[in-house]
C-alpha cells in the first residue's frame, strides 16, 4: 500500500507544480501547444495504429488510422479556434461576462478497443483548456499508449508546454489506479472503457465523466433507400470490426422490405446464422454468468468469430446476421457485442419497430445512440422523440456518425455521454468545454422583473413598513 501511495503522491506533486505553470500561460501559447501536439498525433497516425493492432490483437489497423485521423486532425479543427483562456465571453445588455478557468489535474482512462485515438483525443482536449493530464492505460495497450503519450509529449515541451503536463501513469496494481482516482487533489476522471471501469470512476468521489453501453439499434424503415442503407451498415458495422460503442448491435427491418434487404446485405458479405449457429455463437460470444460479452470475441473478424464457434462461413464473410424473435439476456446476440455480430429483427410497420428499439435501448444502450434509416421527415422525428439517446443518427453510418465531424457536425469526440439514462453527467459528445470552470462577472443591472413589483402584497405595511422599503430599494 505505501509503495502504491508514494506512487499516486509523486504523479500528482508533478501534476499540480504542471497545473501552476500552466494556468499562467495566455490564448495564444496555449493554442501553439495544441497545435504541436496534433501535428505530432497527426504525423504518427499509422504507425501508432499498426502498435495498437499488434499489441491489443482487436480490430485493422487500416480503420485505426482512421480513428487516429479523427482523434487529432478533426479534433483540433473542432476546437482550435474555441477561447478557453480569460474572458471568453461578454453581454453588454445582460453585464454577464464569462471567464474560462482550467479545472486541474485530470485522469484519463484508456480502454484496449481504441487506445491510441482516445490517448490523443483526451489530451488535445486537456490542453487545449490548459488541464495537465493523467494516462492510465488498460493492461492490454500499455506499449501503444506510452508510445502516443511520448510522441505528444515531445511535442508539447518543444512548443514551451510545462513539464509534467501529459504524465504516463506506470501502475502496479489496481490499487495504484483506484488510489488516485480516489485522491482529493485530483480533478476530474475521463472514464472511457468497460462497465467496471466506468463505476469505480464515477463511486470514488472525485467528479468523472464517464461513458455508457451502446446496445445501437437501427430501424430500416419502409422508404429507406434499401441499396444504401445496406452499404452504410456493412461501412459501419465491419469497421475496426465493430469495436465502437455506436456501432450498429441490432437491425429492426419493416417486413414490406425484410427480404430486399437481407438479399443486399447477403450480396456484401453477410451470412445468416440458423438457429444451431445462433447458439453456437453466443455460447463463445456472451457470458452467461456475467452477462456481458465476452472479451475474446471482441474486435475480431467474422470468420474469425465463426471459427471460434465452430462454422463453416465462406471467406468473403464480413457480418454475422442472428434472426431474433425477443430482446433479453435469454436472446444473448441481442446484447451489446462489439464485433460484426448484429441481431435481426423484421417488424411490422412503424409502431412496433419503435417498440423493439426501445425495448433494445432499455436493454444496455440508455441514452447512448440510435439510427434510423428513412426518407419519411415525419416518421423520422416521431422515432427521435421516443428514443432515450444522446445520438439519433439519421440514414447515417452509427459507428463514425456518432464520434461526430464525419458525416455531421456534432463535435468530433472519443467520449459519448449517455445522460442521466446511462448514469451519466451529460449526453454530449465531451469536448474541450466539458474541461472547463466557467466563472461569471455579473455587472449591477435593474432587475426588469421587478419594476412593478408590491411589496405591500406579502407584507403587513403596518408591521413590515421598513422591510418593504428596503424591497424597493433595491431594484433603484
Amino acid at each position: 500500500m505505501e509503495k502504491s501511495v508514494d506512487l499516486v503522491d509523486d504523479v500528482l506533486t508533478r501534476a499540480l507544480s504542471a497545473a501552476a505553470i500552466f494556468s499562467q500561460l495566455n490564448q495564444k501559447k496555449t493554442d501553439r501547444i495544441v497545435r504541436a501536439v496534433y501535428e505530432a498525433g497527426l504525423n504518427n497516425r499509422i504507425k501508432l495504429a499498426r502498435m495498437a493492432a499488434d499489441e491489443t490483437g482487436i480490430g485493422k489497423w487500416e480503420d485505426k488510422v482512421i480513428k487516429n485521423v479523427v482523434a487529432t486532425q478533426y479534433v483540433y479543427e473542432s476546437i482550435k479556434n474555441q477561447k478557453t483562456v480569460g474572458i471568453i465571453s461578454e453581454d453588454h445588455e445582460s453585464g454577464i461576462s464569462e471567464i474560462a478557468q482550467p479545472i486541474g489535474p485530470i485522469l484519463a482512462i484508456i480502454p484496449c478497443t481504441n487506445p491510441t485515438s482516445t490517448v490523443m483525443f483526451k489530451i488535445l482536449i486537456a490542453l487545449k483548456t490548459r488541464n495537465p493530464i493523467i494516462i492510465s492505460s488498460h493492461h492490454r495497450a500499455l506499449e501503444c499508449c506510452r508510445e502516443a503519450v511520448r510522441l505528444c509529449y515531445e511535442a508539447a515541451l518543444n512548443a514551451d508546454a510545462p513539464d509534467d503536463c501529459i504524465i504516463f501513469f506506470e501502475r502496479g496494481s489496481r490499487d495504484d489506479t483506484r488510489n488516485l482516482m480516489c485522491d482529493k487533489r485530483l480533478a476530474l476522471i475521463l472514464a472511457t472503457g468497460g462497465e467496471s471501469v466506468v463505476k469505480a470512476a464515477y463511486s470514488s468521489g472525485t467528479p468523472a465523466l464517464g461513458v455508457g453501453a451502446g446496445n445501437v439499434p437501427v430501424f430500416i424503415e419502409e422508404t429507406a433507400d434499401i441499396a444504401f442503407a445496406s452499404e452504410q451498415i456493412m461501412l459501419s458495422k465491419t469497421f475496426d470490426n465493430g469495436t465502437i460503442c455506436a456501432s450498429e448491435q441490432s437491425l429492426v427491418v419493416d417486413g414490406k422490405i425484410a427480404d430486399a434487404f437481407a438479399a443486399d446485405l447477403i450480396s456484401r458479405g453477410a451470412r445468416f446464422l440458423t438457429d444451431e449457429e445462433m447458439s453456437a455463437v453466443a455460447n463463445i460470444a456472451f457470458d452467461s454468468q456475467k452477462l456481458t460479452m465476452t472479451p475474446e470475441v471482441v474486435g475480431q473478424s467474422a470468420i474469425r468469430v465463426a471459427e471460434m464457434a465452430g462454422i463453416s462461413v465462406k471467406p468473403e464473410t464480413k457480418l454475422l446476421v442472428a434472426p431474433l424473435k425477443s430482446v433479453g439476456c435469454q436472446c444473448p446476440l441481442s446484447c451489446e457485442i462489439l464485433a460484426p455480430i448484429v441481431a435481426w429483427y423484421v417488424v411490422d410497420g412503424f409502431d412496433e419497430a419503435v417498440k423493439t428499439c426501445i425495448d433494445l435501448n432499455f436493454h444496455g444502450g440508455i441514452g447512448h445512440t440510435v439510427s434510423i434509416y428513412s426518407n419519411d421527415e415525419d416518421k423520422i422525428k416521431r422515432f427521435a422523440v421516443t428514443m432515450n439517446a444522446g445520438r439519433v443518427l439519421v440514414n447515417t453510418p452509427s459507428s463514425q456518425g456518432a464520434v461526430g465531424g464525419l458525416y455531421n457536425r456534432l463535435n468530433p469526440s472519443l467520449t459519448l455521454g449517455c445522460g442521466t439514462g446511462g448514469k451519466n453527467i451529460t449526453m454530449d459528445n465531451v469536448t474541450a468545454g466539458h474541461l472547463l470552470n466557467i466563472q461569471r462577472l455579473a455587472r449591477r443591472r435593474v432587475n426588469e422583473r421587478m419594476e412593478h413589483f408590491d411589496a405591500s402584497l406579502y407584507f403587513d405595511p403596518e408591521i413590515d413598513a421598513q422591510t418593504i422599503e428596503r424591497l424597493f430599494n433595491l431594484n433603484r
